[in-house]
């Protein structure tokens, strides 16, 4: 599961009145909480309405290259992230899948980049700041866009500057277009996962630990030491920051 579609969960569905866990992770949990709330609102009332439109009026195919296009629209944050952690093997693989579906793939609308056995990796600024030893910091439920920590959130700050239409010269209303879309695109891909936290004592908890695993495991390329090095870790970036 890509972490774009992980960040989504949060707007599913609603937590029932539980009281607050009290994760050391979590320190603001009841406004996180309310947050998360008013983003299942959101969802409801507006982003699942608009996937389920999404879906219901473009074919299964169609809908799969603007997933592949705007995902190797911005696969320069990719490469430019396996730079900055001097991962330089992956970082000529990921180039050359980047420049093999622009061109062969017809702008990224197409992957036959998968197809030679170039799989698509997942690298962006706050993997590098936790690449480099930056703590995770605190769990936040952001609005509109769903679970973070600082670290991610000071992470997509430097994301923005390798967004590639940052520097294109387009009209507001394009780069709104483009947003929306994006945001369609990855409400879609939850589609029928509501089930998931419909099963959950607390689905609040669930999204939370599943965001910190997630993110924990991109930072270690799938291979996170044991958890107790990864909390001695957290704890010594903590005091860093504070």
């Amino acid at each position: 599961m890509r972490i774009q579609l992980i960040a989504m969960a949060g707007l599913l569905l609603a937590g029932c009145a539980h009281s607050p866990s009290y994760d050391p992770q979590d320190p603001l949990e009841p406004v996180n909480r309310k947050v998360y709330a008013f983003n299942l609102k959101v969802d409801e009332y507006v982003a699942k309405p608009l996937a389920q439109g999404y879906v219901a009026a473009t074919p299964a195919e169609f809908r799969t290259g603007i997933h592949n296009f705007l995902d190797n629209l911005i696969y320069v944050r990719v490469i430019a992230n396996d730079l900055l952690q001097a991962k330089f093997k992956r970082a000529g693989l990921d180039t050359t899948r980047f420049l093999m579906n622009t061109t062969f793939g017809l702008g990224g609308f197409l992957d036959p980049a998968t197809m030679v056995g170039l799989e698509r990796n997942n690298e962006d600024f706050g993997q590098t700041l936790g690449h480099w030893g930056v703590g995770q910091g605190w769990y936040l439920m952001l609005p509109f866009l769903g679970p973070s920590t600082n670290r991610d959130l000071v992470g997509s700050g430097g994301d923005y500057f390798t967004n590639p239409l940052l520097y294109a010269d387009l009209h507001d209303r394009a780069e709104l277009g483009y947003q929306g879309v994006r945001l369609v695109d990855l409400r879609s891909g939850l589609l029928g996962s509501e089930s998931l936290l419909e099963q959950q004592f607390d689905p609040y908890v669930f999204v939370r630990g599943l965001y910190l695993q997630r993110r924990q495991s991109l930072v270690y390329d799938g291979n996170p030491p044991p958890e107790d090095d990864f909390d001695d870790e957290e704890d010594e970036g903590d005091g860093k920051s504070g």
